[in-house]
């Protein structure tokens, strides 16, 4: 990035500019000023909305002023059904106004409770208290540069009343909330922060009750999506690999990276429809199910659920990761999220069965009746209450429960077995029958 580019980004209204196609940002409340920049533009010529702060007016504090800003253009995107993107860098309060201040954050949460629209947040710099709050209770949270940070208190603070020393990095940084979930998308700057969200509403619709937008379909990625699969169900592997071999171009928008690895979800496209991929990750715990993977595939569910967006449900795993360490961090709670997710998700949602699918696993991974539109498998899957294994360790008997996938499709359980080279052919039948 040039040094004209790098100074340009720097103010909130050449954020806007940024983000929006040349020359159709149209400013709102432009004369209120109060360190809040907002208005209305196009994205690859559809409407969007968005605000963005100014972190070096007045410390970066927020007033009733500038919230009043933020919470009318809120309600605005909400009424014309269109996106709305928020460019935050903000320490939270202002002092001086006293209650005044936190009233206008109650305002904002407000009409971010409300609002039906998908909401994005660029982390521009440091966010306390309040605007950090306001980044979580969106739909995807993106954190730019290195001097991103959210947290509800300080350095400092922590200092003075926790006697723990901690820098603000450590505290909110990057690395931080990839890991934890609270960020979805991590950027090196402004710049490949908004060509991030100007990708990112290219698989959104304005609203739940709009199309999302369609392309010219892609090939997938070249190969048998089988190819990467070891036959040894112990052997790992990386399922985007196979993803790839299914979607238009071999492109994932993967969300939450950093969050909960064994589970992978990634926004993407067949035969040209935006879809959501949910995937077991062999590749991080053999793709075992864990407390965070469970509230991390329960976010996405729901997301998609949303914004009217199918789902395709990629299955490989062992079952649910036992102990006490997974009790101790609700496994039940979280685990119970999910299967609630995807019992009440009203959109297409296709599951397919890789290698193997045991126990409660196989269930919450959206199965036939949990709803699922069509449940397929591969022909060497297996699929049963658990693996052979430990089936053995439980009953002390040396006889093997029958796991094979051809079993639970003559009951019915599996809808059809289906080669790896045409299950893309099959997504797309499905989707576009549901289309």
């Amino acid at each position: 990035m040039s040094a004209t580019v790098a100074a340009a980004v720097e103010g909130p209204t050449a954020r806007l500019e940024l983000l929006c196609d040349a020359g159709t940002l149209q400013t709102v409340r432009s004369a209120v000023g109060d360190g809040v920049a907002a208005g209305h533009g196009r994205v690859r010529g559809r409407p969007v909305f968005a605000y963005a702060q100014d972190g070096a007016f007045r410390g970066g504090s927020l007033g009733a002023a500038g919230g009043e800003t933020i919470a009318r253009l809120l309600g605005m995107a909400d009424a014309a059904g269109a996106p709305v993107v928020g460019f935050v860098h903000s320490g939270g309060a202002r002092l001086q106004e006293g209650t005044a201040s936190l009233a206008a954050y109650a305002a904002i949460f407000r009409a971010q409770a409300v609002a039906s629209v998908p909401q994005i947040s660029v982390v521009c710099g440091p966010c306390a208290g309040g605007a950090a709050y306001s980044p979580a209770l969106g739909d995807v949270t993106v954190m730019a540069g290195d001097r991103a940070r959210l947290f509800l208190t300080g350095p400092r603070v922590v200092r003075a009343a926790m006697r723990e020393d901690v820098t603000s990095e450590e505290l909110g940084g990057a690395r931080v909330h990839a890991r934890s979930g609270v960020a979805h998308l991590v950027a090196a700057d402004d710049v490949s922060a908004a060509d991030a969200v100007r990708e990112l509403l290219t698989h959104l619709p304005a609203g739940p009750a709009r199309p999302a937008p369609l392309v010219p379909p892609a090939d997938p990625a070249p190969g048998d999506p089988s190819e990467p699969v070891p036959a040894a169900t112990r052997r790992v592997y990386d399922v985007r690999d196979v993803a790839r071999r299914l979607v238009d171009g071999g492109r994932l928008l993967e969300l939450g990276e950093r969050w909960a690895r064994n589970l992978v979800v990634a926004l993407t496209r067949i035969d040209g429809r935006p879809v959501g991929v949910i995937a077991n990750q062999p590749r991080h715990l053999g793709g075992v199910i864990d407390a965070a993977a469970a509230e991390k595939g329960a976010w996405f569910v729901e997301l998609c659920d949303r914004f009217v967006l199918p789902l395709v449900v990629l299955v490989d795993t062992p079952g649910f990761l036992p102990g006490v360490a997974q009790e101790r961090a609700a496994v039940l709670r979280h685990g119970a999220r999910l299967l609630r997710a995807f019992g009440r998700a009203r959109v297409p949602r296709v599951t397919v069965t890789l290698r193997q699918a045991y126990g409660g696993a196989h269930i919450v991974m959206n199965s036939r009746d949990l709803g699922a539109t069509l449940t397929l498998a591969w022909p060497d899957a297996a699929v049963g209450v658990m693996g052979a294994r430990q089936a053995t360790s439980v009953t002390r008997s040396d006889v093997m429960p029958d796991v094979r996938v051809g079993t639970a499709a003559a009951a019915g359980h599996v809808d059809e077995i289906v080669a790896p080279d045409r299950t893309r052919e099959r997504l797309v039948a499905v989707l576009e029958a549901y289309a």
